[in-house]
């Protein structure tokens, strides 16, 4: 498995809050977590699931992006989107993972791949990490994570859920 992710702040936020950011490992080689994204997630309480657990199991993932590159800089986005997006536009090679749909514009204009927490867990069920993907999307709904009903199922009908 060659696969080498780049993860933003709210897959890990709401993979941590349903116990399954141990996707991210067991589906790919490689996993960065830039400092942009560090920084968002270290602003939540210090009992939140996602800081919790950047300050300890995460912090072999953490890299640093010094500064965001103009071309990405030029789309407007967050912070961790722009240190995705520029850790990937400086190291070809990489995946974005992340959910904000201007940022998955913003990649897709600049040929970078780019894959949601929707697609992680798709790809979970694909490779039997997970024997089904609807209980995990009904948990990430419970805790936040925002999806319209016609999406969920659409994706649901391509791991045939």
């Amino acid at each position: 498995m060659t696969r080498q992710w780049v993860v933003n702040a709210s897959p890990l936020i709401v993979l941590t809050k349903v116990n399954q950011v141990h996707l991210l490992f067991e589906l790919c080689s490689e996993v960065v977590i830039p400092s942009g994204v560090v920084r968002e997630i270290c602003i939540a309480p210090d009992n939140d699931p996602a800081k919790l657990w950047i300050l300890n199991e995460g912090t072999n993932y953490i890299r640093d992006v010094e500064q965001v590159d103009p071309v990405i800089a030029a789309w407007g986005l967050g912070l961790g989107e722009s240190h995705v997006l520029t850790y990937i536009y400086i190291n070809p090679g990489y995946e974005a993972i992340l959910d904000d749909r201007a940022a998955k514009t913003a990649a897709l204009a600049l040929g970078i791949p780019v894959r949601g927490t929707l697609g992680v867990i798709l790809l979970a069920k694909q490779e039997g990490k997970v024997e089904a993907a609807r209980p995990i999307f009904e948990q990430l709904i419970q805790v936040g994570f925002r999806v319209s009903t016609q999406v969920l199922e659409s994706a649901l009908r391509l791991v045939g859920e």
